[in-house]
């Protein structure tokens, strides 16, 4: 069996290229790591539908192989997968090069979901899911790599903020606590961002799910408890503070 297969966005009546993506982003290349051939076929045709180019991987060296090739936009990866697992392979691709990635499980457990998010990857879906909800999500992962090239381009003279001993470079999309640099997903550096841009302001669950997911509805809440964990357990759990009932707030350390 073949370990890679393309899909192609489909042509116009006329033979000629699709029109633009609904995301804004018709040239996005995504790669799809996948064991299970319906599945993976299943997504790929619901993606390249949207006017992406698609790429399928079968096991976990072959999309390490993909990614490393590729550099695609974004990924859907499976967590069991032959070979090496999910996780793995998250962690070879982030050593490379910080590539957004969405996590399949079969699995519904906050654990898993933050060792995924702890290894590098960006979202989380839990199988069975609609194709409608995994395209929506991977919009919002094209969307927030188009915006982090987009800030790095315009405000490449912003100082980085400095808040006790936590330095956050925009331009850079870089993170150090103590003099030292903390490794964070781009979900993860957007979040942080949002949170310290009004220190000590309370942030509602919904209102960080619009601005950093590009989510209209709050069907993603756990979403962020998860990432604000994930957040915690890289820079310590003193900087976001919890209202409950409400969302988080970051804390500046003292100087």
């Amino acid at each position: 069996m073949e370990s890679m297969t393309t899909a192609t966005p489909p042509s116009s009546p006329g033979g000629g290229p699709t029109s633009p993506s609904p995301s804004g982003q018709p040239n996005a290349t995504v790669l799809v790591v996948e064991d299970e051939p319906a599945i993976a076929a299943a997504i790929a045709q619901r993606l390249s539908a949207e006017g992406w180019r698609v790429e399928v991987a079968r096991d976990g060296l072959a999309g390490v192989d993909a990614a490393t090739r590729l550099q695609p936009d974004a990924i859907v990866l499976d967590v069991m997968l032959p070979g090496i697992d999910g996780l793995e392979v998250t962690r070879r691709i982030q050593a490379e090069t910080p590539i957004p990635i969405l996590m399949l499980t079969a699995r519904d457990d906050e654990t898993d979901m933050l060792v995924g998010l702890g290894v590098g990857a960006d979202d989380y879906m839990t199988k069975p899911f609609s194709m409608r909800e995994l395209v929506a999500r991977v919009k919002a992962l094209l969307r927030r790599v188009e915006r982090a090239a987009q800030a790095a381009a315009t405000v490449p003279a912003d100082p980085p903020m400095t808040m006790g001993d936590v330095s956050i470079d925009r331009a850079q999309r870089r993170v150090h606590r103590g003099g030292e640099e903390v490794h964070l997903t781009p979900t993860e550096f957007e979040l942080l961002v949002m949170l310290a841009s009004a220190p000590k302001t309370v942030q509602t669950r919904e209102k960080l799910l619009a601005e950093v997911w590009d989510w209209a509805d709050a069907s993603g809440t756990r979403t962020v408890d998860s990432h604000i964990k994930a957040l915690r357990r890289k820079l310590g759990p003193d900087l976001i503070r919890t209202v409950h009932g409400v969302g988080y707030a970051f804390e500046p350390p003292a100087d």
